[in-house]
């Protein structure tokens, strides 16, 4: 059975609340039986709303659940989006404090910089190439507002997919400049190789998931704006990070980008 508005703004509010004290709150399909996709959009977007009236600048968005394997594990038929905001961009090379986050894991993917609008039903690769002003290394943190790990593909998307913070390189590179499918990074755990791929992981080509987002966000009245950071979509497995931990990602070409746990 689908929520009623009442239960999807409480959730929002719920997740809000959470993010601005640090106090977990369960699951949105644990408290509410039934939730499904269509909810956790909601939630989601009341979650913005409520942010914006509250100062929070959206600052672009993020696509989640990019390769097959990674639906596969939450029974997602599709890829899902968050929105990012003004406070989770931290600066290259930060020490990033335990106690700011749940339970974080790192991935490593590539940012799309917008210098025009994107949106729209028809968008396509072309489009994106058009709109993309510049592309960068970046990490995201993986995280959650939940007390316990979620059942899937609802709770993440109710959580704008699970996005905890992101840290993005200062080497800009034009999209014109790099085949993007062959894009290679390696993640390294206090200077052990954890992780390794290629951009091509992420929907056969991460200007595809792009098109993909801009197109899932029309059906709710949004675009993507001038400016807006997009986040693709990892190519590497995410991993568990924890207090004392360095982490580094070398992306070839587009450069290097590191930062540290501390407690």
């Amino acid at each position: 059975m689908a929520m009623t508005e009442q239960q999807r703004r409480d959730a929002a509010a719920s997740l809000v609340e959470a993010e601005n004290t640090r106090n977990w709150v369960p699951p949105i399909t644990t408290t509410y039986e039934g939730a499904g996709v269509e909810d956790a959009y909601a939630i989601g977007q009341y979650v913005t709303d409520a942010k914006v009236a509250a100062g929070r600048i959206v600052k672009g968005h993020k696509i989640g659940l990019t390769s097959k394997a990674m639906r596969s594990t939450t029974g997602a038929t599709e890829p899902d989006y968050g929105t990012i905001f003004d406070t989770w961009f931290l600066d290259e090379g930060s020490k990033v404090s335990m106690s700011t986050m749940n339970r974080p894991m790192v991935e490593v993917e590539i940012v799309f910089v917008l210098k025009e609008d994107l949106g729209g039903p028809s968008v396509n690769a072309v489009d994106v190439i058009r709109a993309t002003d510049f592309i960068l290394p970046a990490f995201e943190v993986v995280d959650s507002r939940y007390s316990g790990r979620g059942a899937g593909v609802v709770d993440s998307i109710a959580d704008a997919a699970s996005c905890g913070f992101v840290m993005v390189g200062g080497n800009p590179t034009l999209l014109t400049d790099v085949d993007i499918r062959h894009v290679a990074g390696a993640l390294y755990l206090n200077g052990e190789l954890e992780e390794s791929g290629t951009a091509a992981a992420v929907m056969g080509n991460p200007v595809n998931s792009v098109a993909w987002l801009a197109r899932k966000l029309d059906e709710f009245g949004v675009t993507m704006l001038a400016g807006h950071s997009i986040l693709s979509g990892s190519f590497v497995r995410a991993r568990t990070i924890a207090v004392g931990d360095s982490v580094l990602a070398d992306f070839g070409p587009l450069g290097q980008i590191s930062f540290g746990v501390v407690e």
